[in-house]
This record gives structure tokens, sequence and C-alpha cells, in this order.
């Protein structure tokens, strides 16, 4: 299993800000009863997906939880595939497993693509370097004369 930056399911991607003051999905702001709110779960059940590593927020100094916008988003979509489509939490896991799989599986046939579009610019560069380079004297034609003689080859009896 690949691992997702902090343990979890729920790992940050390349999101990261450049500027540290810049707030992306990824940054961690909400406390666990802000986020219990905004998702439309108890903060027990927070707690209980962070244990099971559905979802995993980061932390403060003091050990406190800090959950993202992606967190968020997360936990809505556990919350729907449990409670809209029945399915339990070890199902919910893999599902989620698989996607960030998926996800990561597509960026390396995208880096894969690109770097044989390189390749196919480089190949067709150099092809026309070497097209260029050929000589282009004139050659003089000579009709070669063909003989209508007809010529049949018998194999040697073995004596």
């Amino acid at each position: 299993m690949e691992s997702h930056g902090r343990g979890g399911i729920g790992g940050r991607g390349a999101g990261r800000p450049r500027n540290p003051y810049e707030l992306t999905e990824d940054s961690p702001v909400y406390v666990i009863s802000v986020a219990a709110q905004l998702s439309g779960l108890h903060p027990q059940t927070l707690r209980q997906y962070d244990r099971l590593g559905l979802v995993s927020p980061d932390r403060t100094a003091g050990r406190g939880r800090r959950y993202s916008a992606r967190d968020i988003q997360l936990l809505r979509q556990v919350q729907q595939l449990s409670q809209d489509e029945g399915i339990n939490l070890a199902g919910i896991k893999r599902i989620i497993e698989l996607e960030h799989q998926v996800a990561a599986l597509q960026a390396h046939v995208a880096e894969l693509q690109a770097a044989v579009e390189g390749a196919a610019t480089a190949m067709q560069q150099r092809e026309a370097q070497v097209h260029a380079s050929y000589r282009r004297d004139l050659v003089r034609y000579q009709d070669v004369q063909q003989s209508s003689a007809l010529v049949v080859w018998r194999p040697k009896r073995p004596e």
C-alpha cells in the first residue's frame, strides 16, 4: 500500500502553499468541533475515523486535531458512502485507497505520455538533421540494356 504523507488515507497531496500564509484546501485550519459541524458528523465519529485511518487530520504541537477543507470533503464522502450506499467502513477505506491509487497512476501515465512525446519530438528533430546532412550531388544515370536472353538453372546431378 502506498503512503499518503501523514499516515492515513486522507493524506495531503502536492498542494502545499509556496507562501506559508496562503491557505489552500490542504491547510489544516478547522478544530474538531468545526469539522464536525461542517461535515454533519459527531466529533466522536471523526475521532473513530481518525483511529481507523479513514481521515487523518494534521496535529498541533499539543496533539489536537486540525482538519482541512479536503478532510471535510473526505468526511462527507465517507458519510455518503456509509449512509446512502450502505458500505461498511472497511469497504470505504478500500474505496478511498483505490481512488488514491488511481489518481497516482493517472499522474504517472501523464508523466510517461509527456516523456514519450518529448522523445518523439527529439527523434523527429534528429531525423530532420540526418536528412538535412544528405549530399545532394547530381549523379549521372546510365540506362542499362536489359538482355532478353533466358537462362535456365539446373542443379548438378549426384554422380
